[in-house]
């Protein structure tokens, strides 16, 4: 399960607030963290959203019992690989007013052979989230049920091993 995920943003404290709004929940400041911020779900999951300056990166600690340091590299890249699937309890014509009013692209598409629907959320139109309105969310979940994973995992052909380090 996974209960936070880390992003960049241009306007990190603003970014936290929408997807603040868009979880039901709310924002602060990350502590320790000066222009960072946490989007809550306020859920029993702890579910949150770090949003850290662009061009911020984490790096090992300098030793064994130093933590990870949160580090301005300069990095100004467009677009990110990492992203998330979220589930919200929003509708999706509430996502769209949202969208709209941020200036974000936001667009309904279905994965795989019609598997689940999801909302592409863009923000700041460079930063993917995929957002899983409650009907999508059931969906989702039922899609990727371990038993069902099962079955489709038994009617894919073997697939030969890679060896550690081989890629993706």
């Amino acid at each position: 399960m996974i209960h936070h995920i880390s992003i960049s943003a241009e306007q990190p404290q603003h970014v936290a607030g929408v997807l603040a709004e868009l979880l039901g929940g709310a924002v602060m400041p990350f502590p320790g963290h000066p222009d960072c911020y946490i989007a809550l779900a306020l859920d029993d999951l702890g579910t949150m959203v770090e949003v850290l300056p662009m061009g911020t990166v984490l790096t090992p600690g300098a030793s064994d019992n130093e933590e990870t340091q949160f580090v301005p590299a300069g990095i100004t890249s467009g677009y990110v690989p990492t992203h998330a699937a979220i589930s919200v309890a929003l509708e999706q014509d509430a996502i769209e007013r949202i969208a709209a009013r941020e200036g974000w692209r936001c667009e309904r598409f279905t994965r795989g052979q019609d598997f689940f629907t999801l909302i592409e959320f863009w923000v700041e139109n460079r930063q993917l989230v995929e957002l899983l309105p409650p009907a999508d969310a059931s969906r989702y979940t039922a899609f990727f049920h371990p038993e069902n994973l099962r079955k489709m995992l038994a009617a894919e052909s073997p697939v030969e091993k890679q060896p550690v380090g081989a890629g993706c």
